[in-house]
């Protein structure tokens, strides 16, 4: 678990289950990760993981077992929960968040299937719609968790971090894409590049313009082509391909930058 969450986790374990507080955590994290790295559809499954952790968690609270992993059924659980006797829970963890937990699952259940096809492609605006609903699902079960205890300020700062607007790391644009990482070298750029393209190859041209729309000149396009060495594969035409060394420094990369991005919010 990263740094950045451990005041959250130790917040939300004051409240509920430390197993499903962590598996919460952990879901939410990577869905925002997959939204930086614009994997939209990625983002969503997480999203609706993250639910499941949150059901549970909000069941455990309520005092009632949970079934067996084969009968877990999200849908139900929000019912019931809605269907507790007022003063069971607070309203927030009897109504309002599993009517939140019901949308979001709904959306990533259904991924792209009530979309007409012929229209924009709902991809991201679904995932867009399923980070900031569960980060508001998040603040709220911090903000409840938080009650009664005298750190209001550290908290209120917990939980602007989680409203923040998140942006993707990724942009395209007309065919033309984008790294909004801070720092990028020129050889990180071609190594990027190379990353979003796979398993397709790029010529040594394409990633020489992909260099040089990042604000490098084309010397240093070129250096930073030839630098790329051992982690790929070179046809004999020159068009290249991310080796699996390649596509494992990419990852780390983006999850690097990703974590760095978060520590500094």
């Amino acid at each position: 678990m990263s740094r950045a969450a451990q005041p959250i986790r130790s917040l939300l374990t004051n409240t509920f289950a430390a197993t499903h507080v962590d598996a919460l955590l952990r879901h939410f994290a990577a869905m925002t990760a997959e939204f930086q790295q614009s994997a939209w559809e990625e983002a969503t499954v997480k999203g609706g993981k993250f639910i499941e952790a949150v059901l549970k968690a909000q069941w455990l609270a309520a005092g009632k077992p949970l079934p067996p992993a084969r009968k877990f059924k999200a849908g139900n659980i929000t019912r019931d929960l809605m269907a507790m006797p007022a003063g069971t829970l607070a309203d927030s963890l009897r109504i309002t968040i599993p009517r939140a937990c019901e949308f979001v699952y709904d959306i990533a259940s259904n991924r792209g299937a009530r979309h007409d096809p012929s229209e924009v492609d709902p991809n991201e605006i679904d995932a867009t719609v399923v980070l900031a609903t569960c980060s508001w699902i998040l603040a709220e079960l911090v903000r409840r968790s938080q009650r009664g205890l005298a750190t209001t300020g550290r908290v209120n700062e917990l939980l602007a971090s989680l409203s923040r607007r998140r942006y993707p790391l990724i942009e395209e644009v007309d065919g033309r894409v984008y790294f909004h990482l801070p720092g990028l070298s020129a050889r990180q750029v071609a190594l990027l590049s190379l990353w979003h393209r796979y398993p397709r190859r790029a010529t040594k041209d394409e990633l020489l313009s992909s260099i040089r729309r990042h604000g490098f000149s084309q010397e240093n396009a070129r250096k930073a082509v030839a630098r790329l060495g051992r982690v790929v594969d070179e046809e004999p035409s020159g068009a290249v391909k991310l080796l699996l060394p390649g596509l494992s420094e990419a990852e780390s990369l983006m999850h690097r930058d990703f974590s760095l991005s978060k520590h500094r919010s």
